[in-house]
């Protein structure tokens, strides 16, 4: 049996989901790396827009601190960082550039990245915007951890020099997701932060059902929506679910819709923490197609494909009460057997098991 190890997480937030899914992704893993006895440390950039929403400001399953600036949290935690096992950044991290080459400037035993936004991360870094990664930075890393796998692996390694790509999909707390039994409040509903290129297929896949169902009824939670969108009468709006709420949210669909980015779309392989999230609460999932959709959740098997608003009126229409609650059952059993947060967190694990010794010692040499 492997020996407990001593990683150190820098991400987005751990400890608010507002506006970001990189928080519940964080959770389900850490919990998960928990469970098997490693011991995590999380650091979090103090700012005010996850300050004034943080619903979990003191998990039970990690060290969680907060720092205000690079150069006072390196000094503070310079023994810890130099020491873990694996030190792992996070995309989208505020001044990550500047971090991972203070970081590497240490010397970690395994200096890492996980990328929760691989295609849109690439893209950026395609057109030259470096936000939270630059290009150079890349080969720094042993392992480059990818929200996708897929075709995008290869394409890190061969073209963006990274060292070595593994997929590490996001996942979902099973302790926490489960089917509440409440009744139904709605007939179809969406789950997700306002973005503009997923707008076009919300309204396609959600908005105009509900104008040609005025009888069913529909919600969208999330914030950042702008207040030019034409809700129809029938369509409930949630400002923000804070995840707690997120299993009696699932339970009261008879449907949920899943809807993807169109850098994640163009790249594949990169499944939605709403997949996992509903198919634990036993919610029937409808959702737009990527390459890759059909390995974890095959068409009409665990999940439906729709194209088209018509796709959708006529699920909800017409599909027998029995096949959607196959569907369901067939979804969270993949779910469960395989994208769990324990299950993540033993994929990390082996990943940092693989690697040769003394990568860091290679790192400041090159």
């Amino acid at each position: 049996m492997m020996r407990p190890l001593d990683i150190v997480f820098l991400g987005l937030s751990l400890s608010s989901s507002w506006g970001n899914g990189h928080a519940t992704t964080y959770r389900a893993l850490v919990k998960g790396l928990r469970q098997d006895g490693h011991r995590v440390l999380f650091l979090e950039r103090d700012v005010p827009w996850y300050a004034s929403q943080r619903d979990l400001a003191s998990p039970d399953f990690c060290e969680l601190a907060y720092y205000a600036e690079i150069d006072a949290m390196l000094e503070l935690y310079r023994h810890r960082l130099r020491h873990a096992d694996a030190v792992i950044v996070g995309s989208y991290v505020p001044e990550g550039v500047a971090l991972i080459d203070r970081l590497g400037s240490l010397a970690p035993k395994s200096l890492c990245f996980y990328d929760i936004d691989t295609p849109v991360t690439l893209a950026k870094i395609d057109r030259g915007d470096e936000e939270y990664l630059a290009l150079r930075q890349i080969p720094l890393f042993d392992v480059y951890f990818s929200f996708s796998g897929g075709e995008v692996l290869t394409r890190l390694e061969m073209r963006y020099g990274a060292r070595k790509a593994v997929a590490l999909y996001c996942s979902v707390d099973e302790g926490r997701y489960a089917n509440t039994g409440e009744p139904y409040c709605w007939d179809l509903g969406y789950l997700g932060t306002y973005s503009r290129d997923r707008q076009p297929t919300l309204e396609r896949l959600l908005l105009e059902p509900a104008r040609r169902m005025p009888s069913m009824r529909f919600v969208v939670a999330g914030p950042q929506y702008p207040a030019g969108i034409d809700w129809p009468s029938n369509v409930e709006r949630i400002e923000h679910l804070a995840p707690a709420d997120h299993s009696s949210f699932y339970s009261r669909q008879r449907f949920t819709l899943n809807v993807t980015r169109s850098d994640m779309i163009a790249s594949g392989w990169s499944p939605s923490v709403r997949l996992f999230e509903a198919a634990a609460c036993k919610t029937p999932l409808i959702s737009d197609f990527w390459r890759g959709l059909d390995e974890l959740l095959p068409n009409g098997e665990a999940l439906i494909i729709a194209k088209g608003p018509a796709d959708v009126v006529a699920v909800l229409r017409d599909l027998a009460d029995a096949d959607r609650k196959a569907i369901a059952a067939a979804a969270r059993r993949r779910v469960l057997g395989g994208h769990t947060g324990a299950a993540r967190g033993a994929e990390l694990v082996r990943a940092l098991s693989e690697l040769p010794a003394k990568r860091a010692c290679e790192r400041i040499s090159a």
